[in-house]
């Protein structure tokens, strides 16, 4: 049995996750995870109690839906991916089961239950989450948010390659402390497709691949030269990542009005289509005082990834400012 802390949460695993630095053995368990395993219970309980909470729109080359969701006596989730890889998960968000076809590997396994799974078990929680990266700047971090493809990995990671510790890819929980907000720190790991390899280290193929089946690749921040954030750290500004123009202008930052950035964030939160009306409205309420107390930036990219670096200077030029005003 192995033990790990992943976004503020302290796992008890069945096996080794990839992707996870093993802890020593913790009295505090937040989440059981078993790998290659159902719930003891599993077939027991009859098809009836099985209720469709939901069908994703997308489909893959065969069409079938990239993801199905049941409810399951109103006391489980099981999620299931169009590759046949299987979650299931309590209401509570305290134990998560997984299974996955002979075809697949761990480290498929492993990319679902560390962003989009154990994203869906925070929301169960109540913490509300972001699609959204993080760098610490002096005492406090920032958040990169954007929709998937708007290169928010591709810029911590270039972040990480300044000296910069890191905090989280993709998922960034927040925490509400008074009027002040905590981000939980992640997983050592940058997630990159190869494009973004090739922009940062001169070929697509510098670094390991996720998995076997698969060309994305990591930045292992573990390695010498880069710096892993454990603890977390206050959210000092978040900047929204726009669309990539050719202009001589970008890249460039602009000031986000509050209920524009309300509109944003409230588009770039984790398992939107998997919560409920009481989730929603505890969401609502967090992201409208982020908004009121937390600096919101727009960031306008530079088509050309060169532009890349003068882009992260920008956005530590400004930070500087809003800590000093």
């Amino acid at each position: 049995m192995l033990f790990y802390s992943v976004y503020g949460l302290q796992l008890h695993s069945n096996g080794p996750i990839p992707g996870l630095v093993p802890l020593q053995i913790t009295s505090e368990v937040d989440v059981r995870v078993w790998l290659s395993c159902v719930p003891p219970w599993w077939e027991d309980i009859p098809e009836v109690l099985h209720r469709v909470s939901y069908v994703s729109p997308y489909q893959d080359e065969c069409g079938q839906p990239i993801l199905r969701v049941w409810k399951i006596d109103d006391r489980y989730f099981r999620l299931l991916y169009c590759d046949r890889t299987e979650f299931i998960v309590d209401r509570s968000g305290t134990e998560i089961w997984a299974t996955w076809p002979d075809n697949l590997s761990l480290e498929d396994t492993a990319t679902y239950l560390l962003g989009p799974i154990l994203g869906f078990l925070l929301r169960l929680r109540g913490v509300v989450c972001l699609h959204a990266s993080s760098v610490q700047v002096g005492d406090k971090c920032i958040a990169i948010v954007g929709p998937a493809g708007a290169g928010k990995s591709t810029t911590v990671a270039a972040f990480a390659k300044a000296g910069f510790p890191i905090l989280s890819d993709d998922v960034l929980p927040l925490l509400a402390r008074h009027n002040s907000y905590l981000v939980q720190s992640a997983y050592p790991r940058v997630r990159l497709w190869p494009k973004s390899v090739e922009i940062l280290y001169g070929m697509p193929d510098a670094l390991p691949c996720l998995t076997p089946n698969w060309d994305k690749r990591y930045l292992d921040l573990t390695q010498a030269g880069y710096e892993f954030r454990h603890q977390s750290l206050p959210l000092g500004a978040i900047y929204m990542l726009g669309d990539r123009i050719t202009s001589s202008a970008a890249p460039f930052i602009e000031t986000v009005p509050a209920h524009t950035g309300l509109i944003t964030l409230v588009a770039n939160t984790y398992a939107s289509n998997l919560i409920d009306k009481s989730m929603r409205g505890q969401e609502f309420d967090l992201l409208s005082r982020v908004v009121t107390n937390v600096p919101l930036r727009r960031v306008t990219p530079h088509a050309d990834p060169v532009y890349l670096s003068k882009l992260c200077d920008l956005i530590l030029e400004d930070f500087e400012r809003l800590a000093n005003n």
